[in-house]
């Protein structure tokens, strides 16, 4: 069993990287926040139930003399725990591109990768220093994590987006980075680790997300045949959720019966069918990636949704009379039960075929 510490695990690289651990077999999570560093006791304790601290606690907007002076003491601070409960975790920093830049900011996490250094080099600890682009994800606040998150939410909400300065960013996916990091802790690697992201201007990006969006307001799924669109387009509808779902397809009827859209994608993917007894509850799993529709055809059913660490869980009551459909949010634990009288009849759509060697489907009760 790895225990692995996390600070800062309330923000959006951390929340993703507990997510992405919460997954992984033999690893522990050991969860470290702004009241932890408050407290010498709470911080020892922190460090001393740690094998590895991925450390992301810290400022990044606000006063500059302010942002640099809290990173700066923060890292002492974690240097000191260590110190003070002789423990020696491998230290895993997130610095910043940043760096290369003459900012306060750039200038603190320059300051804190040199701290940490010299207490490696001074104790033997494993020190990586990991160099980050811009990141994004589901779950970022608007107008604080990323332009993504701004783009984002402003296109759910139907605002009007506005490119302040129209410059290329390399932009990495937090889980991308979460899987980054747990090879590190794999392999103890130390030093310099420099990660890149997919290049793009702002424009171009704004570009990108609008035509998602336009796209999805035809109930269409737009063409995601690469990692980053796909990573791209989960981002954006979980802005969508919960408030623009269920989403009830248009109807045609005519003297035959009736007709209707279930699934419009620009990719291929995966379509089936299942029949549940009354009674019967499927699903209690997450995905990471995946991009799953969950649509009633026949029947009555509740489908129930958690974000991963809430305790708040979201039920959705759907019936095959008024069909409609949820798209199932990334890192969100759900299932379906048949609430009815009668057999449910579910038709599921992924956008990928189901491969059984990386399924993508993590075990969790809603």
């Amino acid at each position: 069993m790895i225990k692995v510490g996390i600070t800062g695990i309330n923000g959006l690289i951390g929340w993703h990287l507990h997510a992405f651990l919460h997954g992984q077999p033999n690893i522990m999570v050991v969860q470290a926040n702004r009241k932890t560093f408050a407290s010498q006791k709470a911080l020892s304790d922190f460090v001393a139930s740690s094998d590895v601290v991925v450390h992301l606690a810290g400022m990044n907007r606000g006063d500059e003399r302010t942002l640099a002076e809290t990173n700066i003491a923060l890292t002492k601070y974690l240097i000191g725990a260590c110190e003070h409960t002789n423990r020696k975790p491998h230290i895993i920093f997130s610095s910043s591109t940043h760096i290369f830049r003459d900012t306060p900011y750039g200038n603190s996490k320059k300051e804190c990768s040199r701290l940490f250094q010299k207490w490696s080099e001074k104790t033997g600890a494993l020190f990586t220093n990991l160099i980050l682009p811009n990141i994004f994800a589901e779950a970022g606040k608007p107008f604080y994590n990323s332009v993504v998150s701004t783009f984002c939410h402003q296109l759910a909400n139907e605002q009007q987006c506005k490119i302040i300065d129209d410059i290329t960013l390399e932009q990495l996916h937090a889980q991308s980075l979460a899987r980054e990091i747990f090879e590190i802790i794999k392999s103890s690697s130390v030093g310099d680790v420099f990660l890149t992201g997919t290049p793009i201007s702002v424009s171009e990006l704004l570009i990108k997300l609008t035509e998602f969006s336009d796209k999805y307001q035809q109930h269409i799924i737009p063409n995601l045949n690469t990692d980053f669109d796909l990573q791209l387009f989960n981002t954006y509808r979980s802005y969508l959720y919960p408030k623009k779902y269920p989403v009830s397809p248009v109807l045609h009827k005519d003297e035959r019966g009736t007709l209707f859209d279930a699934i419009k994608s620009l990719n291929s993917g995966q379509t089936f069918i299942s029949t549940t007894y009354p009674g019967i509850t499927r699903g209690n799993h997450y995905h990471t990636k995946k991009l799953e529709r969950f649509l009633v055809v026949n029947g009555k059913a509740e489908i129930r949704i958690r974000k991963l660490f809430s305790n708040d869980v979201l039920t959705f009551r759907v019936s095959g009379d008024n069909p409609q459909y949820i798209d199932i949010p990334t890192l969100h634990t759900h299932n379906i039960t048949n609430v009815g009288k009668n057999t449910l009849m579910t038709l599921f759509w992924s956008h990928e075929l189901f491969d059984p060697i990386h399924p993508d489907t993590y075990t969790e009760p809603v």
